[in-house]
């Protein structure tokens, strides 16, 4: 055995030997499936605290030739989940890299490239002495030269497998010959019976490509099979308490809120199905933070344990950078609310951004955010990361945003109750935040409109200028829950609110609207912009509102 080359039950051991252990090893039942198959290629992502590097300790124990450890998986889960779950039981050698080994601050990418190979060469030619190694500093052709003689398949389990994203932000040449050096180390080679990374970001995307495409990734976006392997489940947690004497109740607040499920929701109109006929349907799984529910559990004390391993600076840096308002989205998630984010344009690094949900899907991967893949939206999970947002946060200039947020959840409530006085009062609040030198167009009404309606943003789909087929609504607000009323407003310089209600109907507005009849509320706003700034109407809204 050697540091690299089948490192051995022992790290496993001690696990198993601590005071407190949650079983995951059934998840061994799922990677013997996928050993030897085209589906060998698994890349697991979470957070930092959330068990990746215990799973990378088990497989070693499990997989590696010389561990001998079969008394230690019979005590286990894996034992009882199946007939053959010992079939591959120390059956491979293992080569294990822990990335942040080599990579980290103060060395470049070409000492840290030169020595990981050296390193795990000086292993294979110390467990392989007979061999004829072309170049002992070339771990590809290494490893083939062993193949090539012994026939001798490898599992290759890389943890950190991202560190360099993290610790050469900057270096795109170094990154990518590192992805070029994965992709040529492990694609479509024969000697590799199983290829496992982990890391915190899913396999790094070039553009929409990747040079890593053979894995199947298992993230916090899109678990999948792993979901229940991913922090500790509700039941793991139950447990937990009970033998503790903790508050459950309590430590739910502090540590839960990352919802996952086991099957990746199917595109709207297809339905996926068992070969009986049936649909799938998913598992869903209410994670917990494991290291943070660990320390609540010895200590008795629930406290924020994130800043142990986490700091808030990374955090406030993405904030402060606003992208599309990222602000006001995150002051909606610290008030309790979601924020609709579309993930699909994350390019899987710490500096490619191009928008608001390229952060916000970063944040989802570092685990400072959970995400409802259901809905498309994520969510602060718990008082544990809330506490972190409320440190990097702190300052005078969120206090104005904060307050703009309240200011948007009173206008839609206000709304729906129908409240005209105090939806005029508000909407012209807003408005008087714009520029004057746009305070008088009627965009600049509309913008101020939509901006007044953030909070709304969660709960509807905005859409201006919605072609009714007789003209164009304003603004229409469509519901994404159907017990959330449809709004319509329509806008007006120089004339009334009741000339504004009345255009909705005449222009049969609300028949584009049909399958929101009862649940529709119409909302005529007016502005007068002539008035002398003297005047005590100046710069004064009207509102009128109605159910239809």
């Amino acid at each position: 055995m050697g540091a690299y080359l089948n490192p051995g039950k022992n790290a496993f051991e001690e696990a198993l030997n601590s005071e407190i252990f949650v079983d995951k090893t059934e998840m061994i039942v799922y990677l013997n499936c996928v050993v030897r198959t085209e589906q060998k290629y698994v890349c697991v992502s979470r957070p930092r605290r959330f068990g990746k590097s215990m799973a990378v300790k088990m497989l070693c124990a499990y997989y590696g030739k010389g561990a001998d450890s079969r008394t230690m998986f019979e005590k286990c889960k894996v034992s009882r989940k199946a007939a053959d779950w010992d079939k591959y039981l120390c059956k491979f050698d293992v080569i294990r890299v822990v990335m942040t080994d080599f990579f980290k601050k103060g060395v470049s990418f070409d000492q840290a490239f030169n020595r990981l190979q050296a390193l795990v060469v000086r292993d294979l030619t110390k467990a392989f002495p007979e061999i004829d190694f072309f170049d002992k500093m070339d771990l590809l052709q290494s490893i083939q030269d062993v193949y090539e003689e012994k026939h001798i398949q490898f599992i290759i389990v890389i943890d950190e497998w991202d560190a360099i994203f993290r610790e050469y932000k900057e270096d795109k040449e170094g990154q990518k010959k590192y992805l070029d050096f994965l992709r040529d180390w492990l694609k479509d080679k024969e000697y590799v019976a199983l290829a496992y990374m982990t890391g915190i970001l899913p396999v790094k995307k070039y553009g929409k490509h990747s040079a890593l495409n053979m894995f199947d990734e298992y993230s916090m976006t899109f678990p999948m099979q792993f979901a229940k392997y991913a922090g500790f489940t509700e039941k793991e947690v139950t447990d937990l308490c009970d033998k503790y004497g903790r508050d459950f109740e309590l430590i739910r607040s502090w540590y839960d809120g990352y919802k996952v499920s086991d099957i990746v929701p199917p595109d709207p109109g297809h339905e996926r199905q068992l070969a009986t006929g049936k649909p799938i349907e998913a598992a869903k799984y209410s994670l917990y933070s494991p290291l943070s529910v660990v320390k609540a559990m010895r200590s008795g004390i629930v406290n924020n344990y994130w800043n142990e391993t986490e700091t808030y600076e990374a955090l406030k840096q993405y904030i402060d950078w606003n992208f599309d308002g990222l602000k006001e989205g995150v002051a909606i998630l610290m008030a309790g609310g979601k924020v609709a984010a579309d993930i699909t344009g994350y390019q899987n690094d710490m500096t490619t951004f191009h928008s608001k949900d390229d952060i916000l899907t970063m944040l989802i991967h570092l685990g400072y955010l959970g995400y409802d893949s259901s809905t498309k939206n994520v969510f602060i999970p718990n008082q544990e990361v809330l506490q972190v947002f409320r440190s990097s946060t702190g300052g005078r200039d969120w206090k104005v945003t904060f307050q703009a947020i309240e200011n948007s959840r009173r206008l839609l409530e206000a709304t729906w109750e129908c409240d005209k006085e105090t939806v005029a009062d508000l909407l012209e609040a807003a408005h008087d935040k714009a520029g004057n030198k746009t305070y008088h167009s009627e965009a600049g009404l509309s913008y101020a409109v939509q901006l007044a309606y953030y909070a709304a943003q969660d709960l509807y789909t905005i859409i201006p200028e919605l072609d009714t087929g007789k003209g164009y609504a304003d603004l229409a607000f469509i519901p994404k829950d159907p017990d959330v009323p449809a709004l319509l407003i329509e806008l007006k310089y120089e004339e009334d609110t009741e000339t504004a209600i009345s255009q909705i109907h005449r222009q049969k507005y609300p028949d584009r609207l049909q399958l929101y009849k009862g649940n529709l509320i119409l909302v005529g706003i007016n502005y007068t912009r002539t008035i002398s700034s003297k005047d005590i109407a100046f710069k004064h809204h009207s509102c009128r509102i109605e159910r239809a």
